[in-house]
This record gives structure tokens, C-alpha cells and sequence, in this order.
């Protein structure tokens, strides 16, 4: 499980520079150059999933059962999967959908992270998927706090319409279908569905 530690402070710690510090993240960035910046980030959060992804199969091997999970959450569980890939797939497309998620990205995440908590019950399960959740929380809390303080970079308003929104849904429902139904089973092991 040390491996998964390692892997999610990596992962959650460098995605969350600008919760702790927006400054400081914005200085680096100068000092480093951007581009600088940007290529340690990504090379940070590369090597943090790659080793939460280790660390996760390796703590499946030797599960540390916390809770059993009722089999009524694990229904929950597909029902709040449901807008994951929808919001996914809105983050980059601007539309309704975008607009009133406000953060759909972190709000895939939270839906994500909750749902694999109901259905999950091991530690390693309460590390993975707990942590993402406490840390799009604070992130959507920094946000709000750094909007305030006039310290978050909004990008300008896209302009989007309904046929975004249509490919969000769409695409979002097809992406889910096939993790559903196929994806998940072969990429983890686990069918969601039994």
C-alpha cells in the first residue's frame, strides 16, 4: 500500500500547488518559464499515476476489508457513474452543460471518487477513491476562495451550443455503456455489472 501512498501524494500533491499556494504556483511558474513548469507537472503527475495504478493492483492482492458495502450502493454506484463521462467530455466542450456544472471536471471527479466509495470497501479503496474526493472538494473550495481574491486565470467564454452539449451527452452515455459493460471488466478486473 506504500506504493499507492506514494503514488497519490505525488498525483494530488501537485495538482493542489495552487490550492495551497496560488502565488507560489504563479512564481514558480515565472521562475521555470511555463513551459518549465508545465513539463515537471506533467512529469510529477505521470510518475504519481503510474505508481498509483501499481500501488492500487499490488494493495488488491492483500485487501484490507474496512466495510462491506450493501449490495443496494453498488446500484447507487452505476446510477452516479452516469454523468461521470457526460462531465468529462463537457469540460472541453462549451455549452449548458459546462456552464451549470461551473467545474464539471471536478464534479466527474467527486461523482467518481463517492460512487467507488459506495461500492468498495477495502483500504486501499478508502485511500484512492477518498482521497480524490477530499481533493476535489478543497480544489472546488480554492476555487471559489482564488475567484474571490481575483487570483484564478479564467479563460474567455467559448462560444457553445446546444450540438456541444448534445456531443457531451451522446458521447458521455456511449463512453459509460461500454465501461459498463466491457471496459471495466478488461481494464480492471472487475465487472460492475455482477
Amino acid at each position: 500500500m506504500a506504493w499507492l501512498i506514494v503514488g497519490l501524494l505525488l498525483f494530488l500533491g501537485v495538482h493542489s500547488v495552487s490550492i495551497v499556494s496560488p502565488q507560489g504556483r504563479s512564481a514558480l511558474a515565472r521562475r521555470m518559464g511555463e513551459g518549465g513548469f508545465k513539463g515537471v507537472y506533467t512529469l510529477i503527475s505521470f510518475a504519481g499515476l503510474a505508481l498509483i495504478v501499481w500501488g492500487y493492483g499490488l494493495a488488491r492482492h492483500a485487501p484490507v476489508l474496512l466495510y462491506t458495502p450493501p449490495p443496494a450502493l453498488r446500484h447507487l454506484a452505476l446510477l452516479l457513474m452516469l454523468p461521470v463521462f457526460v462531465l468529462l467530455i463537457a469540460a472541453y466542450l462549451p455549452g449548458r452543460i459546462q456552464r451549470a456544472a461551473r467545474h464539471p471536471m471536478l464534479l466527474a471527479v467527486k461523482c467518481w471518487a463517492l460512487a467507488h466509495l459506495l461500492a468498495n470497501g477495502t483500504a486501499a479503496d478508502v485511500l484512492l477513491f477518498g482521497g480524490f474526493l477530499l481533493w476535489a472538494v478543497a480544489d472546488r473550495i480554492s476555487m471559489k476562495r482564488r475567484a474571490a481574491a481575483g487570483l484564478l486565470r479564467t479563460p474567455p467564454a467559448l462560444p457553445g451550443g446546444g450540438a456541444n452539449d448534445a456531443i457531451a451527452l451522446l458521447g458521455g452515455l456511449v463512453v459509460y455503456g461500454v465501461f459498463v459493460l466491457w471496459a471495466h471488466a478488461w481494464l480492471f478486473g472487475v465487472n460492475p455489472m455482477a
